[in-house]
């Protein structure tokens, strides 16, 4: 049985297909923890290294209108934080929520990260907690 295609995601830009499918094979150890072990059965529907806009997100749920990023160390130094800022803006422009985590976040407190998901779906579709 093949899964549903679901195009009804924002402002897609197909120029980016070819990278994403690259980020695809080549996600961080975090994205693969987050991917595999948590989002990849989670009962929405989100998907990884999705076009949107100018950008790939690392996931999205466009039941939820919801970015979840993962942020290396990259993303704390003063070109990062401004580019990451721009990226929130449009993307939140675009009626999309964006959730930051950092690579140690994932690390050190992968239950929490979990949870933090969870609830933010739960408050958006007012239904109970998924997991845990």
């Amino acid at each position: 049985m093949s899964k549903e295609k679901d195009y009804n995601f924002t402002s897609y830009n197909s120029d980016n297909i070819n990278i994403a499918k690259a980020l695809r094979n080549a996600m961080t150890r975090q994205e693969k923890h987050l991917w595999y072990d948590f989002l990849q059965k989670y009962p929405i529907k989100f998907y990884k290294q999705r076009p949107i806009d100018n950008y790939i997100v690392d996931f999205y749920c466009s039941k939820a209108k919801l970015v979840i990023e993962l942020d290396g160390s990259q993303h704390y130094f003063e070109n990062g934080i401004s580019s990451d800022a721009q990226r929130t803006a449009v993307l939140n422009q675009l009626g999309i929520e964006v959730l930051r985590f950092s690579n140690s976040d994932v690390n050190e407190n992968f239950e929490g990260v979990c949870l933090s998901i969870d609830k933010r779906i739960s408050e958006k579709f007012n239904i109970p907690l998924q997991v845990f």
